[in-house]
């Protein structure tokens, strides 16, 4: 147990920390890019996990959407703390103007349409017409049709409706043909 406690190299600080480390210490007025950041950390800590580089893009995105780092020109510099908050994307709302003193506001009304009310009288929308609403239902055919013939019609177009059935072919015999 003693050797593996000597083999094993001293703890890293956070990465968040170490990223603070390396640009306070290059200390460049524009603010210090990915790689710059990464050479610095390698050379002071030396033995560094494999998936570094990985991890020290996922810690630099998430302190720039945090609001630690500011992202400006393919360079991280640390945030002002005098600058206003970063806005999101999109319009800004509109500012809320206060209501003087005294004002009750009434309730929102609700979205969609109103309900009916179920004490309402019914009323058509055209009164003595006497007709049903929507399409009129469909009349069945004279028994004849029009041309006087007895064959039922199913449809308008004299063919029953939806798909026809499949048709088997029975196989077929072959016949020789003599010349």
């Amino acid at each position: 147990m003693a050797t593996e406690e000597v083999n094993k190299p001293p703890s890293l600080p956070s990465y968040p920390r170490l990223i603070m480390n390396a640009i306070e210490a290059l200390n460049d007025k524009n603010g210090s890019n990915k790689t710059s950041i990464s050479k610095y950390i390698e050379s002071k800590y030396g033995d560094l996990p494999a998936g570094h580089t990985t991890l020290l893009s996922h810690h630099l995105n998430g302190m720039k959407q945090t609001g630690e780092l500011v992202f400006l020109k393919n360079n991280y510099m640390k945030a002002d703390p005098n600058a206003p908050p970063k806005r999101g994307r999109g319009r800004p709302p509109k500012p809320k103007v206060p209501l003087p003193p005294g004002v009750v506001l009434t309730p929102a009304r609700p979205r969609g349409r109103p309900p009916k009310d179920p004490n309402a009288p019914i009323t058509s929308s055209k009164p003595g017409t006497g007709k049903p609403r929507g399409r009129p239902r469909k009349m069945a055919r004279p028994e004849g049709g029009i041309t006087g013939n007895s064959t039922l019609i199913l449809t308008g177009s004299g063919r029953p409706r939806g798909r026809p059935p499949k048709v088997k072919t029975s196989p077929l015999t072959e016949v020789s043909v003599g010349h």
